[in-house]
């Protein structure tokens, strides 16, 4: 809650923490004392703790692909939404750091300085807990790392995963967030990952979303099976697999012809 106006900002109500600073550069237009505010709190250049209204792309506790902005000689700064940049630290990297590339880093609060930093080196950073799931879950993933047996992933911003590369149906690239489902969960607490939704369950639903498609589209499509796996992901986000097995269930329902030209609706 605003508490004080100040000719260079205003003074937010921090409770514990005492009146904060929210600068005249992030005070929205008409705010006034007794409003209440989004802000985002972190150490200025000086250690004193500051509020914004600018929204980072990532915070304490999160993992995140983010883009190198300098350099200089004790380590990198990223580019995190804000206009102080987010340090890492030489021996928090992995590869040295390059300025314009992106990597995927931790975010925490250091020990001795209380300031936010990051760190490349994720893997500490990942819970050795038993991670909750069923088969079928759904989770977000954060691709992390590719390796000989397809990508690392971080699930749910907690969890080490794996997408193997013989089970991808689509392009992945490093820093790619998206939704996926747990295949596996192993005894050591790894999770086997997904794409799309696995067995019958992947059919039924796309069954229903590619009745649904021929009924918006004129009751025709011109893929079919022999159309190339990467058409069929563009316009359905599907593997070739599920979309053959949907197809079959909606032919077995006398729902669709299937024709050279493609598939069509039943009248």
């Amino acid at each position: 809650m605003v508490v004080k106006r100040v000719d260079f900002g205003m003074y937010l109500d921090g409770r514990d923490a005492g009146e904060i600073l929210l600068p005249a550069r992030y005070v929205p237009e008409g705010c006034k004392v007794g409003d209440e505010l989004d802000v985002f709190l972190y150490l200025d250049s000086e250690e004193r703790l500051v509020a914004t209204t600018q929204k980072p792309l990532a915070q304490v506790g999160d993992f995140a692909y983010l883009q190198v902005a300098w350099v200089n000689n004790y380590g990198a700064f990223l580019d995190w939404g804000l206009m102080k940049d987010l340090f890492v630290l030489f021996r928090e990297q992995k590869v040295k750091m390059q300025k314009g590339k992106s990597y995927v880093v931790h975010l925490h609060v250091d020990e001795e300085t209380y300031r936010l930093v990051a760190s490349a080196k994720v893997e500490r950073y990942l819970s050795d807990e038993m991670p909750p799931y069923a088969e079928g879950d759904e989770v977000g993933i954060l691709v992390w790392q590719r390796t000989d047996l397809g990508f690392k992933v971080i699930v749910d911003n907690r969890f080490a995963g794996l997408v193997y590369e013989n089970e991808l149906f689509r392009e992945l690239k490093v820093g790619d967030k998206l939704t996926a489902y747990v295949k596996l969960v192993r005894p050591d607490g790894k999770l086997d990952i997904a794409l799309q939704k696995q067995g019958m369950a992947a059919v039924e639903d796309f069954s229903e979303t590619l009745l649904r498609y021929l009924r918006q589209h004129g009751g025709r499509t011109p893929l079919g099976d022999k159309s190339p796996a990467e058409e069929i992901y563009g316009t359905f986000g599907v593997s070739k697999k599920v979309f053959k097995k949907g197809v079959g269930d909606l032919y077995k329902r006398r729902l669709i012809e299937i024709t050279p030209a493609g598939l069509r609706l039943v009248e």
